[in-house]
């Protein structure tokens, strides 16, 4: 056995150490692109927002510094508040309905009793590769009474259809504009998450004489849960971020669509129209604290459920 010289033992230690700090620099190395662009498009507008809500610009004074101010104007502004209830009265009713229907789509894709499943699968999720701008556009002109779809059953039948782009029924609208867009979507991960069920579960319910409906009840929801989770969280973004649909719509239906419509809306206005900058960004915080609650309230709750 061959012994090192102290000298030797000491060299061997210190390109080890340096070996070990070249691999700590390796990482880095490979994500130090994503990190520099996510901190450019990501966390300095999210810095610069902040800081902008902290400042008021004023006619005695020019941009002063007020604080908190803007954020206690924003909690009790009833405009804002209005436009928060509608958006949160949407996700209630329309998010369950699309996550309903891309369920019950996903199910029927996977169960292998359906005719062309190939030909449906690509059918339903091809209105999500429409822009939402186009399917918007699309829609509102369907929904027209005196050029559209609805004015012509109108003339063709002689009966007089509700206006979808009424004040009462506008918001049930823009609701089937976003679930004809995103059902095909959430169907997408429904069934991908069908798909990696393990076929000895199938198997053994299938020697226990269960049907279909307990398959469904007892494997194939639980098994998806995560997935249900993810797409409910992704559904809530979207929809506290409800802007290209009433954005549209608004030249076709400027009574029912009002500038704080929705929180994005009223952003919106404020920044390009009402030049309240700092009041703009100071909802726009607001809003994406309120998201980041709410959606973290639901995966808390889908993880205890899955626990």
């Amino acid at each position: 056995m061959t012994t090192l010289s102290p000298p030797a033992a000491a060299g061997g230690r210190r390109v080890a150490s340096a070996r070990r700090r070249r691999g700590r620099w390796t990482g880095w190395g490979f994500i130090g692109p994503f990190m520099a662009v996510f901190a450019l498009v990501f966390l300095a507008p999210i810095g610069y927002s902040i800081y902008l809500s902290l400042y008021r610009d004023q006619l005695v004074g020019g941009n002063s510094f007020v604080g908190l101010d803007n954020y206690q104007q924003a909690l009790e502004d009833p405009q804002f508040w209005e436009s928060v209830g509608r958006v949160a009265m949407f996700l209630v009713v329309q998010v369950p309905i699309m996550l309903f229907i891309a369920l019950l789509v996903a199910l029927a894709l996977d169960s292998g009793r359906l005719y062309g499943k190939n030909f449906f699968r690509i059918a339903i999720f091809l209105p999500y590769a429409v822009p939402a701008v186009v399917a918007t556009l699309m829609w509102g002109f369907m929904y027209g009474t005196r050029f559209g779809l609805v004015g012509n059953i109108n003339d063709a039948f002689g009966v007089e259809l509700p206006d979808p782009l009424s004040p009462d029924l506008v918001l049930a609208a823009i609701g089937n504009i976003v679930t004809w867009e995103f059902v095909g979507y959430n169907m997408l991960i429904f069934y991908s998450a069908l798909r990696v069920i393990p076929h000895s579960l199938y198997e053994a319910a299938e020697i226990d004489g269960a049907g279909q409906i307990r398959v469904i009840t007892a494997i194939k929801l639980p098994a998806i849960r995560g997935a249900l989770v993810i797409a409910t969280i992704f559904s809530i973004i979207g929809t506290f971020q409800l802007f290209n649909e009433p954005s549209i719509l608004q030249n076709l239906a400027p009574n029912a669509i009002t500038t704080d419509y929705t929180p994005n809306l009223l952003t919106y206005a404020l920044s390009f129209s009402g030049q309240q900058h700092n009041y703009a960004a100071t909802v726009a915080i607001v809003m994406g604290l309120l998201t980041m609650v709410v959606a973290y309230i639901v995966q808390l709750r889908g993880m205890r459920k899955e626990a």
